[in-house]
């Protein structure tokens, strides 16, 4: 993110020396993406970011993958992965399940009403989209207080922790990255501003705004990181000397941020729009995008909702958060939904869909996507919740039909 920000107390020129009250200096330590040659930040610390006093493993949440075999497309009921109240012992970070995954990245569920643990992930990015709650996202930069229908995009090796902070359980729709996650190439000149023609810009994206400066010592950070578990990862809890949460100033273009949905400006034509004038953001091999309420095709004889397709190149993933989403009518598909559409497979409306959406002026739906271009296997989480009969949804009938 090529947008430079300023918290806190930093020297006039960087690499020179900055001193604590007492004298001493503070420990500068730069963030930088692709080896010195990208967005970087630079903190500075009261103590040694590097410093540890003891190191032991941490066994992952389950990350086994199963192909989708056979090929079908399919309808996985998220809302179903937590029952009653099984949320009040679980937190955002260990508490997810992974519901979809591949060597590019891994979309988890999670409700939770408990506080994470200290957490790094240093395999990559974090988009996480937070579906109903609230909750502080306390980070090595500062606080973001966040809610429903806000994208939380989080930068490799960034410690930080979820809070919760209401009654109301904290829904969360982690997308995992192997990669980083950025705004659209497209969207962006040459140096990293948002063009005119981006659905959204940098007045819409919060920072933190204030440095985080929290006491303790020995203190655990859980980091998820490369290794040979299933998915090629592992985990480690760095039991670290002082509080990580020192840092008292920091600037540059590299940190966390959030985007609230709502500010989302949809792009519409005089007919069907395809799904990339929805793309919000992207990472190496796959694409987020959004479906939020908007006007549709003003064409007299526009048919509104997506014709039949087939994504050669990709898997289609759609999570139906709020609304209703016509195209999918009478499959059974509701809130909390995730539509699983791969490559290789035609989709396009249910049966019905067109006729009922002709002369429709506006849609009501919320939805987040999920494109990636290698094949997604199922989760542990996904293979719970799949109902097991959308795809006869088209026909009517099913194989014992």
């Amino acid at each position: 993110m090529a947008f430079y920000r300023q918290v806190g107390e930093v020297p006039p020129k960087r690499h020179t020396q900055f001193r604590r009250p007492d004298g001493g200096l503070f420990s500068e330590e730069l963030i930088g993406e692709e080896g010195f040659s990208s967005d970087s930040s630079l903190l500075y610390h009261r103590g040694v970011p590097s410093a540890l006093v003891d190191a032991r493993p941490w066994e992952l949440p389950d990350q086994t993958l199963t192909p989708n075999a056979p090929l079908v497309p399919r309808h996985l009921k998220l809302h179903d992965l937590f029952p009653g109240e099984e949320h009040k012992g679980t937190d955002p970070v260990t508490g997810r399940r992974l519901v979809l995954g591949n060597g590019d990245v891994r979309i988890s569920y999670a409700v939770s009403s408990l506080a994470s643990p200290y957490y790094r992930n240093a395999t990559g990015d974090e988009c996480v989209y937070v579906e109903r709650g609230t909750a502080t996202v306390e980070t090595t930069f500062g606080a973001l207080e966040v809610g429903r229908g806000d994208y939380v995009v989080i930068p490799r090796t960034t410690t930080h922790r979820w809070v919760p902070t209401s009654s109301e359980p904290l829904r969360t729709y982690a997308i995992e990255a192997n990669s980083h996650i950025a705004p659209p190439k497209r969207y962006l000149s040459r140096y990293g501003q948002f063009l005119e023609h981006a659905p959204y810009c940098e007045r819409d994206l919060r920072g933190p705004t204030a440095p985080l400066i929290a006491e303790g010592t020995d203190v655990e950070v859980y980091v998820k990181h490369r290794g040979n578990g299933p998915g090629g990862l592992a985990g480690t809890v760095h039991v670290v000397p002082e509080h990580p949460f020192d840092v008292v100033g920091w600037d540059g273009c590299l940190y966390p941020y959030a985007f609230d949905i709502a500010d989302y400006e949809p792009i519409t034509g005089r007919v069907h729009q395809p799904p990339p004038v929805h793309q919000v953001f992207e990472g190496a091999n796959f694409v987020i995008c959004n479906f939020v309420p908007r006007k549709v095709d003003y064409h007299p004889l526009a048919v509104p909702v997506p014709y039949y397709h087939s994504n050669i190149d990709s898997d289609e993933i759609m999570f139906y958060v709020d609304g209703d989403y016509e195209a999918r009518k009478g499959s059974g598909i509701g809130r909390g939904s995730i539509s699983v559409h791969p490559g290789g497979h035609s989709h396009g409306p249910q049966p019905g869909a067109v006729e009922r959406s002709l002369g429709a002026e506006s849609f009501d739906e919320l939805a987040v996507m999920v494109d990636t271009f290698r094949p997604l296997d199922l989760g542990e989480g996904g293979i719970a919740v799949d109902d097991g009969r959308y795809a006869w949804t088209w026909s009517g009938r099913g194989p014992s039909a």
